[in-house]
């Protein structure tokens, strides 16, 4: 019997469906116990999760509505860092005492799957991911009106540790630079701080501690980490003119400076002056990694950004080119391709040192899942 033909895929049923893949890889990749691999096959990420790239993909899963994956993340977050509270309250104590602590003995950048720290050397101090997981896990709280209470001994261990150490130099998000203060980190903290001291879930005495902190984050970025042009835009870290993909975060969603403040609109345009080509968006102009691509996820930021100012063409652009990216056969998104690399003459070493890049990247997956949903373009719930 013949059958007629299939009608051929719009372009918005192909964007759906790679929301569909997006929302069904990570399910398919998240560990039992409620972490978001990196990347699952990723010689270097491999058997570890970040907070930082696990927030953003939660995000995406509570915004398709899957409440039991992004609520398993949180699940799985909140009981790594209630297993950390003497740790905190350890270097609390030793801070206020006058003490030094070593870089050791922070809380490390990623963890294993069981929670623990895991044996692989890495660039371990990093603090942009306890504030983007608290903006996170309120913000997924809040959507579906849920009690913060189920998260509430590891939401406090992860207030206790950003007030300790908001204002110290760390690893940026990219793992590198722990000498400087990086805006996007700040954003971060100020996003996850000011959100939790409104959400009623902590006691007085911690409310307040994450509100001052909070507004002291912002003072020190406003100060300190504004360009002396007119306007002014966010830079790379305090002291520094150059900038960053990662600083349109510190507009949406971390609110760090309002949408369409003048420093707002001039870290946009930044961004997009100097690393926005061809649709696509690098991390910043010296990144030699795989020979400095472009990041999907970066991608995804800087339209929902758009999205959200209201510019509606340019940040369905952005999505066109990120769904033109996956990989034909599993509709699987890399972190970055090299359709235009700042540095070709570095690709080959990181070839050859970690192997191909890290595809699946299910921070890409996640942030793909935010854009669309931005843009209105998710799958109708009945569809899914």
């Amino acid at each position: 019997m013949t059958h007629p033909p299939t009608a051929p895929l719009t372009e918005v049923d192909r964007w759906r469906e790679l929301a569909r893949r997006s929302h069904a890889l990570i399910a398919e990749h998240q560990q039992p116990g409620g972490a978001y691999p990196a990347a699952p096959t990723f010689s270097a990420y491999r058997g570890y999760a970040w907070l930082r790239d696990g927030a953003f993909t939660a995000e995406g899963m509570s915004r398709y509505g899957d409440l039991g994956s992004a609520g398993s993340f949180h699940d799985w977050v909140s009981g790594v860092l209630a297993g950390r509270r003497d740790q905190v309250d350890s270097l609390v104590a030793r801070v206020g005492a006058g003490q030094e602590v070593a870089q050791s003995e922070l809380l490390p950048t990623r963890f294993t799957f069981d929670g623990a720290d895991g044996s692989d050397p890495w660039w371990d101090f990093q603090t942009d991911g306890y504030g983007t997981w608290l903006w996170s896990v309120v913000t997924h709280a809040d959507r579906h009106g849920l009690d913060l209470e189920r998260w509430r001994a590891g939401i406090e261990v992860a207030v206790d540790y950003a007030c300790l150490t908001w204002s110290w130099p760390c690893y940026d998000w990219w793992e590198e630079h722990v000498e400087h203060r990086h805006l996007s980190t700040l954003g971060a903290l100020h996003a996850g701080l000011a959100a939790v001291a409104d959400a009623g879930v902590l006691d007085d005495a911690r409310t307040a501690a994450a509100r001052a902190a909070a507004a002291s984050v912002r003072d020190l970025a406003l100060r300190e980490g504004v360009s002396g042009g007119r306007p002014g835009h966010l830079v790379k870290w305090i002291g520094s003119d150059a900038v960053d993909g990662s600083l349109a975060a510190c507009v949406v969603p971390f609110g760090l400076v309002p949408v369409g403040s003048p420093v707002a609109d001039a870290t946009l345009d930044a961004v997009r002056a100097d690393l926005a080509v061809g649709g696509g968006v690098h991390r910043f102009r010296a990144d030699v990694f795989y020979g400095g691509g472009q990041w999907l996820l970066l991608t995804c930021l800087l339209g929902w950004n758009e999205a959200v100012a209201g510019d509606r063409a340019s940040a369905l652009a952005r999505l066109r080119w990120v769904a033109d990216h996956a990989t034909p056969a599993a509709g699987e998104l890399p972190e970055q391709v090299p359709d235009h690399l700042l540095h070709p003459e570095h690709h080959a070493e990181w070839v050859d040192r970690w192997g191909t890049v890290a595809t699946p990247l299910l921070w890409s997956h996640g942030m793909y899942l935010i854009l669309a949903d931005e843009l209105g373009l998710l799958p109708d719930t009945e569809s899914r």
